[in-house]
Order: structure tokens, then C-alpha cells, then sequence
């Protein structure tokens, strides 16, 4: 995703990072005070919070797909390598402090949210044209944050991507009146928008291709009814994109939180606290039809595809912060008077943890390099969320399972990765690159 002036302003931050700036925050040394404020005036939004959901009329903004080419580069931009070690900063500064609190509270923790707005990481999804940095597909350089933050925690960098998700979805496929009248309100410096993608159901075997959900026409409206769960941030969101199966396969629409017919209701599940997983009873919604997200190119299995690879990128994450977790510990950890690292059972099951992250890696990011250049990538994602789904349940395990009776109380983060990694294999939407 090439953007041009945030490439020159941390540029200009690089040059500058011994500066003596201001303490700001209070959060941080003063390079990474110096990288947030940059990145606030860089991203800084001229939305009002009154106007937000003022439908406007406009042309449809397009992101350009990247340069085609047979060969997967896995080297990082310099602008690549810049965001990710500001955001593994954060991550580790901030997210991570935060993360038991977070999940005893099930809440996103107010310092959170504070320091996090200082990131402008909405900018990333959003086009120029709106108010935003991005002029071409990002989908690696968004599984880069994802993973990133998530290694921080992974519930934590759920909550902070769904918006942006629902703002990814939006700037793909939404209408020129869709874009106008919702990608700005992302912006909002005062009061971001919050948005979430709703798409699994409380279904045994649930199939996000076999939508009981339905959306049935009428006129010139829409008529949605159905249940949704393990909706991320649903109580709190101003915006949901639910999805819904329609005469014509299925669809997705956008619907404001405070519309007739939605009710929403806390339904704590075992992993994500951070994300305060909502469940969502739709009840004769009536949405107009320009409500469709979309137009007759909106891809649904794309649509799917994309959401599978932003989880993919937070299991990568959450994966590497159990493998530097354990590694040190087993080293430390002794038993019969010497290291238990120092045993084939140990080291081969940490080895084998790490080559399966690696592998997690590659399909994940050739499944995103694909999709940023415009080309199929419906078997690449396929196959990145098999193997991910497989791996990153048996890393969490495996890292429970080194840590022996400590793996199993709340004195080490292990615990809460193993039950947060469960989620890859069972959520859809939410996370979309």
C-alpha cells in the first residue's frame, strides 16, 4: 500500500527521533512520543461527530491494486519496517501491561483506547479521497499490524481492528454515497467511529455460506431477520455489517446500531474479553436497498477470504508472543538439575512450534500478496486458514503444556493466549484486511 506523505512524515520522525519533545502522554520515551504525535497530525480528520451519518452523495473512491508480479517478495518496505516497529513498541509498552485487566473486566481499558488514537491506524484502510493515506490495496502491510499488535495481546488488537475492518469492507466494496457517508466518521478525532462485522450464527457447524439470517425485498427496502454471535464490540457499536442471505445469495448490509428491530445483548464467550462479544437478534430490520454494501461486484467469498486472513494474522501474532514466552522459560526452568530445555521432548515441541509459525507466515502472506494485487486468492486464504486454524490451536496448547502446572493459573499470560487462539478456528468477519 503505497502512502506517500505518512512515508515522508516518519521520514521526517526517523530524522528527528532524539528530539526533546514534550511529554505528552506520559506513556512513553521520546522517540515514540515523537511517532504518535506525527502520526496524529499526519491523520488528523476534519469529520464532525453531528454530521457523521449524513448521507452524501459522491463518486465511488477505489484503491489501486499493486504491481503484478510472479514473484512473493517477503523483504519489508522501509515505510513497512517503520509502522512495525512503532506498533510492536506499543505492543509491548502498552498492550501488553493492559491485557490481564482487559480480560478480568472484559473491557478495552481507557488507556487503551487513549494511546491507541494516537496510532491513526483508520487512515490505513481509508482513501484519500476520504479524508485517509491509502491509495493502493494494503492487505500486507494490515496483516503486518495485525500480526504485530497482536503480539502484544491478542484479544487487545482484536478490539482495536474491528472497526477498521468494517472501514476495509466499506472502502473495497461500499457505494460512492456508502464511502462518503461513513469512511469520514472513522476519522473522528473526538469520537471515532466504532463499527463491527456480524456474521456467525449460533448454529452447530455454523457455515457462513448457509446464512439463516435472511434478507427478504420489499419494494424498496430490505427486511432482515435472524440472530448473530460473537459479534466484537457489538454494544458498542455505532455501525454493524451484518450479513444476510438474500434471493440472490448472500449479502451484506450496513445498519446503524440505534435502527428499529436491533437488539443487542452481552454474551461473554470463552477467549476475546477485551472484545466484549455481543449477541445481535434482528427483528423485522428495514433497511433501504442503497443499504446493500456494494455494488454487482461485491464479492462475498472475497469478502470471507479477507476476513479469514485478518484472523490468520492475529493468531500469527499471539503465537510468537507464546513461543518468546516459553523459550526463555524452559531455559530458566529447572528439573533433575538441568534446564528442561535441555530435553529432546522440550526442545523438539519448541522447535516445531516455530516452524509451524513460519509456515503460518508464508501462506498468510502469499494468500495477502495475491489479494493486494488484484488476482484470485481463494485457495491460498482456504489453505492459510486450515493450516492456521490447526497450528495456532496446538501452539496454545503446547505452550500450556510446557509451562506444566503453571500453564494452567492466571500467573502466566499462557492461559489466556490458549483460550484467545481458539477463537481463529470458530470466528468469521470482524478481523478484515
Amino acid at each position: 500500500m503505497r502512502m506517500s506523505l505518512q512515508g515522508f512524515g516518519l521520514h521526517l520522525l526517523n530524522r528527528v527521533a532524539q528530539a526533546d519533545w514534550p511529554d505528552r502522554l506520559g506513556l512513553r520515551n521520546g522517540l515514540e512520543k515523537v511517532l504518535y504525535h506525527g502520526s496524529r497530525q499526519g491523520f488528523r480528520a476534519a469529520s464532525s461527530v453531528a454530521q457523521r451519518f449524513k448521507a452524501s452523495p459522491g463518486a465511488r473512491a477505489q484503491l489501486r491494486p499493486g504491481t503484478r508480479t510472479d514473484l512473493f517478495d517477503l523483504s519489508w518496505s522501509d515505510e513497512q519496517e517503520q509502522i512495525r516497529d512503532s506498533l510492536a513498541r506499543f505492543a509491548r509498552e502498552i498492550l501488553t501491561p493492559q491485557a490481564h485487566l482487559a480480560d478480568s473486566h472484559s473491557e478495552l481499558p481507557a488507556a487503551v483506547v487513549t494511546a491507541s488514537s494516537e496510532l491513526g491506524l483508520p487512515a490505513y484502510a481509508i482513501p484519500e479521497a476520504h479524508g485517509g493515506m491509502a491509495t493502493e490495496n494494503g492487505q500486507v502491510t494490515q496483516a503486518l499490524i495485525a500480526e504485530t499488535l497482536a503480539q502484544g495481546d491478542l484479544s487487545l488488537a482484536a478490539a482495536l481492528l474491528t472497526p477498521i475492518g468494517a472501514a476495509n469492507a466499506i472502502s473495497r466494496w461500499g457505494s460512492g454515497e456508502q464511502q462518503a457517508t461513513y469512511l469520514p466518521a472513522f476519522l473522528d478525532e473526538q469520537q471515532p467511529l466504532i463499527a463491527s462485522i456480524a456474521i456467525v450464527e449460533p448454529e452447530p457447524l455454523f457455515d457462513p455460506m448457509r446464512l439463516r439470517t435472511l434478507a427478504t425485498r420489499q419494494g424498496q427496502d430490505y427486511r432482515l431477520n435472524g440472530r448473530k454471535s460473537l459479534v466484537l464490540r457489538g454494544a458498542q457499536a455505532d455501525l454493524l455489517l451484518i450479513a444476510a442471505h438474500t434471493e440472490q445469495g448472500p449479502a451484506v448490509f450496513i445498519a446503524e446500531s440505534d435502527s428499529p428491530g436491533l437488539k443487542r445483548r452481552e454474551a461473554p464467550a470463552m477467549g476475546l474479553h477485551a472484545c466484549a462479544c455481543t449477541d445481535l437478534l434482528i427483528e423485522d430490520l428495514r433497511l433501504p436497498a442503497r443499504q446493500r454494501l456494494g455494488d454487482e461486484d461485491f464479492d462475498y467469498h472475497a469478502f470471507l477470504d479477507l476476513s479469514s486472513l485478518g484472523w490468520c494474522a492475529l493468531a500469527q501474532g499471539c503465537a510468537q508472543a507464546v513461543l518468546d514466552y516459553v523459550i526463555p522459560y524452559c531455559n530458566e526452568r529447572s528439573a533433575f538439575g538441568e534446564p528442561i530445555s535441555h530435553r529432546q521432548s522440550v526442545a523438539f515441541m519448541i522447535a516445531q512450534m516455530a516452524i509451524d509459525l513460519d509456515a503460518m507466515r508464508l501462506l498468510t502472506w502469499r494468500a495477502a500478496s495475491r489479494a493486494e494485487q488484484g488476482l484470485d486468492f481463494h485457495r491460498e486464504a482456504y489453505l492459510a486458514r486450515l493450516f492456521c486454524n490447526e497450528k495456532s490451536m496446538q501452539i496454545g496448547t503446547d505452550g500450556v503444556q510446557l509451562l506444566g502446572g503453571h500453564g494452567y493459573t492466571q500467573e502466566h499470560p499462557v492461559e489466556r493466549w490458549y483460550r484467545d487462539l481458539r477463537a481463529i478456528a470458530v470466528l468469521h468477519g470482524a478481523m478484515h484486511l
